[in-house]
């Protein structure tokens, strides 16, 4: 009997549906007869993240592949013939283009290419295409050795001329070539992130070219939508973020570029509160435990409000510079920051200018920073008897109106993660009760639906006779004072005080 071929391990972790558009692609290259033109014979290799997430066992959502040995025009034909109207020009300029498999997932195909520098920022190359390149000249130019490995896709023979693969199993990265290094100062944003998503640490001489471009400016020519791509990466891609920030630190890249959370690390804290020190040592804390909350399947938050969480963790005490003061208690010196959470509305604002995630992220962060404590300080007042219960449930309705359309489940998982991210013991893992409560009273009063609209409406005096005009806006406006104070909390109530009003 014939002995079973033994199946291929490497692309276990793989989509099979992206495995097998990446393999449909590879048969039909190495069917091409030889290129007289060209030195080598016609072959796909996978290359870059694809190839180093495999060897980490980790699940890729693209692939990319590099041609060898086939004209440009000719694999434009071949491969608009293989996938009828699905490729896509996603960069002529660089040789590149996409086929989508399906939603948020792509192959990128490219022939190698050389590259010249010959101006500041991403566009500022000279692109040339080369079926005839190899992968040793082809990989030179790529950012870390443990992305330059490439892989033949049918017969999985790796090509690791830079070591990448030892560097994987000894968690560095590693600079493939200096000089095309410093020719892209984005790389340097790569390493914060890939150091964080893979808790790798940077190769000494790499650390070192690295922190050379930063000194230099370097990264003065990168553009906000280029850094932006990274930071998402490493807020949303890395179990532990703060890794990259701690990196971003020791590069020079948070004192040269990131003033409000330079001034962080010199901020101190209240031993009693915050033993773990300073507010940059809190905060990096408190993002690491939003991450930790975003993952949590339960919450089933959207892609966006994930962004919202950990853009929202980095910013909430943003205010703590300006605000931080000794004083004293009951004769005991102690730390205070009065208003930092006002305060730290136009750091936070300064901050998410750098950065290109938009006006919805923008206004998450500024809730963030000056609401964050409003569960917490609400849960005393009810414990201490200072509200009653139907207060607390409108407090938190005010609460939901002003974050409005910021959602109370990320404000609250911001709040969460600021009171688990501090050294006290089982701060991880006790239950977060503040937020239990919180939640059980927008379920019980149904706050979350439409917490913005009012109780009465214009129809509603319209049919009480009003006439259109300024008189119907005050008086739906004295209406939600009314509730906004307590004295009311139904429909039913805001009518019948609509009603005592139109007699007056």
């Amino acid at each position: 009997m014939q002995r079973k071929k033994r199946e291929a391990t490497l692309f276990s972790t793989q989509n099979p549906e992206l495995l097998k558009a990446v393999k449909k692609i590879a048969e039909t290259i190495n069917r091409l007869p030889k290129n007289p033109a060209y030195k080598q014979k016609p072959r796909a290799l996978l290359v870059g993240g694809f190839v180093r997430d495999a060897l980490l066992e980790i699940e890729s959502k693209d692939a990319d592949l590099e041609i060898y040995g086939v004209e440009p025009t000719e694999l434009e034909q071949l491969l608009r013939t293989l996938f009828p109207g699905r490729v896509i020009e996603a960069g002529r300029a660089f040789g590149v283009l996409k086929i989508p498999i399906k939603e948020g997932m792509d192959i990128d195909i490219a022939i190698p290419r050389r590259e010249t520098k010959q101006g500041n920022g991403h566009k500022g190359f000279l692109i040339e295409s080369d079926p005839n390149l190899s992968h040793l000249e082809a990989a030179r130019r790529r950012d870390f050795t443990i992305n330059a490995i490439a892989c033949d896709p049918l017969t999985e023979e790796m090509l690791d001329p830079y070591l990448g693969k030892a560097d994987l199993q000894r968690k560095i990265l590693r600079v493939v070539d200096p000089k095309t290094f410093i020719e892209d100062p984005l790389r340097v944003y790569r390493a914060i992130q890939f150091a964080a998503r893979f808790t790798f640490a940077i190769e000494e001489t790499s650390f070192a070219l690295m922190k050379s471009m930063v000194e230099k400016g370097d990264l003065d020519q990168l553009s906000k939508e280029r850094i932006s791509d990274e930071i998402k990466k490493l807020l949303l891609k890395a179990e532990r973020p703060s890794i990259g920030f701690e990196l971003a630190s020791e590069l020079g890249v948070i004192a040269r570029d990131y003033p409000m959370l330079a001034n962080l690390q010199t901020t101190p804290q209240e031993p009693e509160w915050h033993p773990e020190g300073n507010v940059w040592i809190h905060t990096m804390m408190v993002v690491d435990a939003a991450a930790n909350i975003i993952r949590r399947k339960d919450r089933q938050f959207t892609d966006l409000e994930k962004l919202e969480v950990i853009i929202g963790a980095l910013c909430h005490d943003l205010g703590k510079p300006a605000t931080t003061q000794m004083g004293e208690k009951h004769g005991i010196p102690r730390i205070r920051s009065l208003g930092h959470e006002e305060a730290g509305i136009e750091p936070a604002k300064a901050l998410l200018e750098k950065w290109m995630f938009g006006d919805i992220v923008l206004h998450a962060a500024t809730m963030a920073a000056s609401q964050h404590l409003k569960p917490s300080a609400f849960s005393i007042q009810l414990a201490q008897g200072i509200i009653t219960r139907d207060q607390y449930a409108n407090a938190v309705r005010k609460l939901l109106k002003k974050i409005y359309p910021l959602s109370w489940r990320v404000l609250l998982a911001v709040a969460e993660a600021d009171s688990r991210g501090r050294d006290l013991p089982e701060v991880a893992t006790r239950p977060y009760e503040e937020g239990e409560l919180f939640s059980q009273v927008v379920h019980e009063h149904q706050l979350d639906q439409e917490p913005v609209k009012p109780l009465v409406q214009g129809r509603d005096l319209l049919a009480r006779g009003l006439k259109p005009g300024p008189k119907i806006g005050e008086l739906v406006k004295k209406i939600e004072e009314a509730r906004d104070q307590g004295i009311i909390r139904t429909r039913e109530q805001a009518l019948a005080l609509l009603d005592e009003m139109l007699k007056k």
